[in-house]
This record gives structure tokens, C-alpha cells and sequence, in this order.
């Protein structure tokens, strides 16, 4: 069967007449369609042509626990037959928040929301109410979502970055206002000195100040010590906010990975594996600050609801998974990841190409790069990587590896040594089919 006449053609077919570029998220596109799930379990996927793949993308760093585990889904199915979302509170919900709030002392009060995305816009508007300030300061090349300030600077690139001492804010979307791009202040990353001259600049309008700590799009690079205690010790002397955006990076540790920093965010924003397969966010922080929420409040400072916001299938998965990964399940993974990353500097050594590995935790990014970067500028690709890229992901993916479409991969607990030791034997055969590019020796 030629290409042109596989189920996943004749599907993508289909979807681009109902939707843009035919899908309803991007990063499920592929040359020259994407692939289409039958089924999973565990760490593998089974496409609808019947080829299985060890999953190392793991729905974007959502599935902590991989595919179908009998225990979520064995919960999951209690609950359906219970019902799926009423205009009642259950106490699921109650369970559940007592649960992450347990995670951390940081973590006073909590609200679920849908998504990662709504997460951080919740955190940055409740930065604003709080606050009364304007503006916030952000990562430059660091994703949060899909909100218009959050999203500022995530896709800028050399002509339009302006200079490392003054990055500029660069819009995504077209239509972006004015108004957006001057109330969001870009920092460098990794750079205390130039990002604490920045912040001076507009010390009395900055509402908060927020952080990935390991920023997927920038580079899965992980923060300094020093560059994160010193934008805490600034919001501490100006009245501002520390928002932490622990989305992906939630699964690095018991606490998230800010426990690996001296500091106490004043805000958290979670996501995607909290909700064990199912759609998720949620905002923690300090109880002061998460009264701007508080409908009973004599002024609500910041009304927030949502109509799915701690529906009980999703606390119910959340709240089996979450248990689930202990502090044992934690260091297991982590364990595992270590041994990744050993394997593949090894693979890169016999290689002799210029290849690297950055991240922390479960989670990990191969570049082709020489050497580590340490921010978004010296992550960002030249044309020829791009190319030896996507060339590297088909190969992976060929191979029998689904991974993240930049080159990163999250492990689940379904996980074992035999997974690791079949994804670096296929790294290995990838790398040595994209020297000659790397290297400059094609046209």
C-alpha cells in the first residue's frame, strides 16, 4: 500500500475539509499527514495502520503514568456511570485539592480550571488584581499558553528580537494590540544582571513576574539558582508577584521543580499530568492572593468560574494518578531519565556529531547543537539543524519512537530500561543519518 492510499491519508483528507490545516492542534501535523491512534497501553501506541510506537511524547508531557492505567480507568469508569459534570461541588474536588495542597507549603489555597492555558492566564490576572499593576515579565521564547500576554515573545527569532540587553515583545498572533505587547516585559533567561536592569525600568508597573523553570520552547534549559533567587528577591523589594508556571515541569519533582529552588512562589500554575489523560489546570498560592478569587469576598477583586473547571471524571483521574506518583514513583522516574541522558551522551560521543542533551526531571531535549545551550537565542535552530531535524524525527519516528515534535521526550512509569535502551539505539541510527548535514557535507 503506497502512502497515498493509507487510512491516515484518506482520514486527514477528510479533516481538511472540516477544519484549518485539518486538525484542531498543531502538534499532531506531519509530512505529509498525521498519524492516527487506535489504541494504547502503557508507554506504546498502536496507529490505525496497526504500527506500534513506544509513546515518549506522552500526549505533550501529560501522562505521567502512560496509557490506559488500570487503576485511572478503573476509577475513571466508577465515575462515568455516576454522571460527568453537575452545577453541584463534589468531593472529589475537596479530596483532590487537600491532596496537591499537601504537595507544598506554598500552596495555601487552590482553584481547577481546564487547561494549562487558562491556568497561567487565571495566575496572571489574579497577579493584576492583587497587585493594581499593569504589566507582567516574562521569559523570552518561554510558552505559557495560548493567552495573549502570556504568549509574547514565544516565536520571536533574529529579525525581530531585537538585542539580548533589551529583547523585544514580539506578537504570535496577527492582531495582537499594541496595548498587549507594551504591558508584557521580555527578560533574558538565565542572565540575572540584564534581567534585573530590565525589570528596574518598569519596577512600579510590573505585576508579576513569571517563570518556567525549565521552558520547553526555549529549550528545555534548565534555570539557574542564582537567576530565579534573584527575580524572587526583586518581586519581594516591589511589591510584585512570583508566578511559577509548572505545567510540564509539575512532574520533576514531589513539589514541582521550584522545591529545588530557595524560594516561595507566590502563585503556581498546573496542568497536564495533574489530570490523569484527561484536560486539566490549576492555580496554588498563597491565601491572600487566592482571595481575589473569593466570591464572598465584600469586593470580588477577580471573578472566576468555568463551567467543566473540577468536573468529577477529571478529579477522579487526577486524583488516582496523582497518588499514584509518590514520592517513590518520583525518584523512580527521575532514575530512569538519569539513565536516558548517560545512554545518549554516549550515543552522541560515538556519533561525533554535534549533538547535545538539556533537561531535568522526567524530561529531556536532544539538539544539534555542540554544546548545552543556556537560553532561547543559542537554542535557536539555523536553517540546516531545522532540516537535520525533521529528517531526525521521521527517522525516530520510523524507527518506532513517537517523540515531541522539538526533539524532546517525557517518560511515563510504564517505562523501563528495555523502552530507554530501544530509544537510544534508534537515536544512535539518527544521528549518523543526519551528519552529513550537521556537518555541512550536503548541499
Amino acid at each position: 500500500m503506497t502512502d497515498s492510499q493509507s487510512q491516515s491519508a484518506a482520514l486527514y483528507e477528510r479533516a481538511q475539509r472540516v477544519m484549518p490545516g485539518g486538525c484542531s492542534r498543531n502538534t499532531i501535523l506531519r509530512d505529509p499527514h498525521p498519524y492516527y491512534a487506535a489504541h494504547a497501553k502503557g508507554c506504546y501506541v498502536t496507529d490505525i495502520e496497526g504500527v506500534s510506537r513506544i509513546d515518549f511524547a506522552n500526549n505533550m508531557a501529560a501522562l505521567i503514568h502512560g496509557h490506559a492505567h488500570p487503576e485511572v480507568t478503573e476509577a475513571v469508569s466508577k465515575q462515568l456511570s455516576r454522571g460527568t459534570a453537575f452545577t453541584f461541588g463534589t468531593e472529589v474536588e475537596i479530596d483532590y485539592a487537600e491532596l496537591i495542597c499537601s504537595r507544598s507549603p506554598q500552596f495555601e489555597k487552590m482553584r481547577f480550571v481546564n487547561s494549562g492555558t487558562e491556568a497561567v492566564m487565571s495566575c496572571l490576572k489574579a497577579a493584576r488584581a492583587f497587585t493594581g499593576k499593569p504589566k507582567i515579565a516574562k521569559i523570552e521564547g518561554a510558552y505559557h499558553g495560548l493567552y495573549d500576554f502570556a504568549e509574547v515573545s514565544q516565536t520571536s527569532g533574529p529579525a525581530n528580537w531585537g538585542d539580548i540587553s533589551r529583547p523585544k515583545s514580539v506578537p504570535v498572533a496577527h492582531g495582537t494590540t499594541q496595548g498587549t505587547l507594551d504591558d508584557v516585559v521580555v527578560l533574558p533567561f538565565n542572565n540575572p544582571e540584564l534581567a534585573l536592569s530590565i525589570l528596574d525600568e518598569h519596577r512600579h508597573d510590573i505585576a508579576c513576574v513569571l517563570i518556567d523553570f525549565m521552558p520547553h520552547r526555549a529549550g528545555v534549559i534548565t534555570a539557574n539558582a542564582d537567576f530565579i533567587e534573584q527575580l524572587f528577591a526583586w518581586t519581594r523589594a516591589n511589591d510584585s508577584l512570583f508566578v511559577a508556571d509548572e505545567v510540564i515541569t509539575f512532574r520533576s519533582e514531589y513539589a514541582g521543580l521550584q522545591q529545588r529552588y530557595n524560594i516561595k512562589p507566590d502563585l503556581t500554575a498546573m496542568g497536564k499530568m495533574i489530570g490523569g489523560g484527561f484536560p486539566v489546570g490549576a492555580l496554588a498560592g498563597r491565601g491572600d492572593v487566592m482571595e481575589v478569587m473569593n466570591p464572598r469576598a465584600s469586593k470580588v477583586l477577580f471573578p472566576h468560574s468555568g463551567t467543566f473547571s473540577a468536573n468529577p471524571v477529571t478529579m477522579t483521574a487526577g486524583l488516582t494518578a496523582l497518588r499514584l506518583y509518590d514520592q517513590k514513583a518520583v525518584a523512580r522516574l527521575n532514575s530512569l531519565a538519569d539513565y536516558a541522558k548517560t545512554l545518549l551522551n554516549e550515543v552522541i560521543k560515538t556519533a561525533d556529531v554535534p549533538a547535545c542533551v538539556t533537561g531535568t526531571g522526567s524530561m529531556f531535549k536532544i539538539h544539534l547543537l555542540a554544546t548545552p545551550p543556556t537560553h532561547y537565542r543559542e537554542a535557536f535552530a539555523t536553517p540546516a539543524q531545522s532540516k537535520a531535524l525533521a529528517m531526525f524525527m521521521d527517522h525516530m519516528y520510523d524507527n518506532g519512537v513517537i517523540m515531541i515534535y522539538s526533539g524532546s521526550a517525557t517518560l511515563s512509569t510504564a517505562m523501563t530500561k528495555k523502552e530507554i535502551e530501544r530509544f537510544a539505539e534508534a537515536v544512535q541510527s539518527g544521528l549518523q543519518k543526519v551528519r552529513p548535514i550537521l556537518l555541512g557535507e550536503t548541499s
